[in-house]
């Protein structure tokens, strides 16, 4: 059966992840943003519930070419969140042509021996699926979350029924990005993928109108929908 994994970053979002049908949660901050690293409160937060849950490592919003004091910073996020006992993280590194930075990764997968890995969505923008895959592997990932390197999962389809085909079961590849109760079932006729990725989410209510004046707040802040949650498990259930 096809798992769902849903982003979440706040307390609230776990909740209503675990609560709707989530099978495992990715914790960020900033869902807007594509996720940054979470808190070390929502992580230690979600190792207490119980849920399969993953840490996105990543430090600022932007593209994925990190520098030695970026490097050094992620690596000081990944011991920390080893500490709270949760199943993982989600790591991503790349050069400015999009190719996988290999030396990078190699760095951060070794400082996270033990913890599951998934690769995160710097996968999207690399020139060759295959150079990208096999890296991936040897590095000990054992999930790809893609796009299929378009702006959406069902626009990147061939991709991703591309790379199923060549992960040949020894690589997850999770498609993300606009996935829906409405289209999982389209998507999954393609490919039989092992897992599915959602955020789930819909526009955060207004904020307190005094917070929004001294510019607290962000414009595009989502929050997680519990029916969304709700319906794309039933979904996958079909």
């Amino acid at each position: 059966m096809t798992i769902l994994e849903v982003c979440i970053d706040s307390t609230e979002g776990l909740g209503v992840a675990q609560a709707n049908g989530a099978d495992r949660v990715e914790l960020c901050s900033a869902l807007e943003l594509g996720g940054l690293t979470p808190s070390i409160g929502l992580v230690t937060l979600a190792a207490r519930a119980g849920i399969s849950a993953r840490a996105m490592i990543r430090p600022r919003a932007g593209d994925f070419v990190f520098d030695r004091d970026e490097i050094t910073q992620m690596i000081a996020e990944i011991d920390a969140i080893r500490e709270t006992g949760i199943e993982g993280v989600v790591l991503g590194a790349s050069h400015a042509d999009g190719r996988l930075d290999i030396e990078t990764l190699t760095q951060l997968s070794e400082r996270s021996k033990g913890l599951k890995k998934t690769l995160h969505r710097a996968f999207d923008l690399v020139p060759d699926l295959e150079e990208a895959i096999e890296p991936a592997i040897t590095l000990g990932f054992d999930t790809i979350l893609t796009s299929g390197r378009a702006h959406t999962a069902l626009e990147g389809i061939q991709d991703l029924a591309r790379a199923h085909q060549i992960a040949a079961g020894r690589i997850a590849i999770m498609p993300g990005a606009g996935i829906s109760a409405a289209n999982v079932r389209s998507l999954l006729k393609n490919a039989p993928f092992a897992a599915i990725h959602g955020s789930c989410s819909a526009p955060a209510k207004a904020d307190n109108q005094l917070a929004a004046k001294l510019g607290f707040t962000s414009l595009n802040r989502r929050t997680t929908s519990a029916k969304s949650v709700a319906d794309l498990k039933t979904a996958l259930r079909l």
